[in-house]
């Protein structure tokens, strides 16, 4: 293995690490001029779990708000739509910081699958935050997410090694992974960013490990990348509107600091103990807290309730499988193109030629 020159090193990450001098700078500054230590050190339980929450958004394709999310509401019993709200402000540093980390190592991204979903993204993400989140009641904020990313942990539990198994690295200039990127985007940045504060980066990956049949070590970070992107575009648009929920600055304060570090740290360590253990974990994590939500909201819910969420995963899982079967067709495609693109055996050419 060629060793890198610490020198080298060091030059190929200094754009993250300004990112990160001026971060803390300005955090420092702001922290101070108001006095809002007191506040920092009030909401450390949240800086404490987003430790653990950053970790996962840079190894795993989950958003720091994965965690940050059943954290403040099935934990401290707080409101969804305070949930998501932290979760856009939380991932704008956690996974921008390992974005920029990602771009710094010049790591491999599906790019023809992500300019779609980052255009989908930009168009309809703020269509959902200000006319469709509104609308939906908080409990089924909470059904959202349970939803979603129970259904992305069950589908790993029994998909790992198909997954883990890849090693495709993806066609960077080809236009139907765009247009499924484009719609990708632009449904889940609608439905599920727009609700949950999460989501699309669990979309983008699922389909690129099951309809494009790509690599983890580009499906993960490609799914960073437009959570960030996303996260970023939430805050934006929230900010605009003068939308944020009480209680958002203070979780914010004391945990931005912490997803700074942790979500790059993520994207470190899983290259050296690899994916498939830290996969396992967060997918038993996400069905935790799917039956955590169920059982927590079973008298509002009821069974009618409780029936819908449990089709809905179902219906989530039918998805994942109608990808998986079209990404099998693509993958007999490419392989049958492939084979036909080979030299002409010399003893078939005709005398002379």
């Amino acid at each position: 293995m060629k060793l890198i020159p610490a020198r080298d090193t060091c030059r190929s990450i200094s754009p993250w690490i300004l990112w990160l001098a001026m971060f803390y700078g300005l955090w420092a500054l702001f922290v101070s001029s108001y006095n809002l230590w007191d506040t920092v050190a009030e909401h450390w339980p949240m800086a404490l779990s987003m430790a653990i929450g950053s970790y996962a958004a840079g190894s795993t394709p989950m958003g720091g708000g994965t965690v940050g999310f059943p954290v403040l509401v099935l934990l401290f019993d707080m409101p969804a739509s305070l949930g998501r709200d932290f979760s856009f402000a939380v991932q704008s540093i956690g996974m921008v910081s390992a974005s920029i980390f990602i771009f710094c190592r010049r790591q491999l991204l599906a790019w023809s699958m992500l300019r779609g979903a980052l255009l989908g993204s930009l168009l309809a993400t703020p269509l959902g935050i200000l006319h469709f989140a509104p609308l939906v009641p908080e409990l089924w904020v909470k059904l959202s997410f349970a939803v979603i990313w129970g259904s992305f942990g069950i589908l790993h539990l029994y998909r790992l090694r198909e997954i883990t198994g890849h090693d495709h690295a993806g066609d960077p200039r080809c236009p139907k992974d765009f247009r499924v990127g484009l719609m990708l985007g632009a449904i889940s940045g609608f439905a599920a960013v727009s609700v949950t504060g999460v989501g699309i980066d669990m979309v983008i990956y699922a389909a690129l490990v099951l309809l494009s049949r790509v690599d983890l070590k580009v499906a993960i970070p490609t799914s960073v990348v437009i959570m960030a992107f996303s996260s970023v575009v939430g805050v934006v648009v929230k900010s605009v509107a003068g939308d944020w929920q009480p209680g958002v600055l203070g979780n914010w304060l004391a945990a931005a600091p912490v997803v700074a570090l942790g979500a790059p740290l993520g994207v470190f360590v899983v290259g050296l103990i690899g994916r498939k253990p830290t996969l396992l974990v967060v997918a038993l994590l996400c069905i935790v807290q799917l039956v955590w939500t169920c059982i927590s909201e079973r008298a509002t819910l009821g069974v009618a309730g409780t029936a819908v969420a449990l089709v809905s995963v179902l219906v989530c899982l039918a998805g994942f499988e109608a990808l998986r079967q079209l990404g099998l067709r693509r993958e007999r495609e490419r392989t049958q193109a492939a084979e036909s693109d080979v030299d002409i055996p010399l003893n078939q050419l005709a005398p002379g030629s």
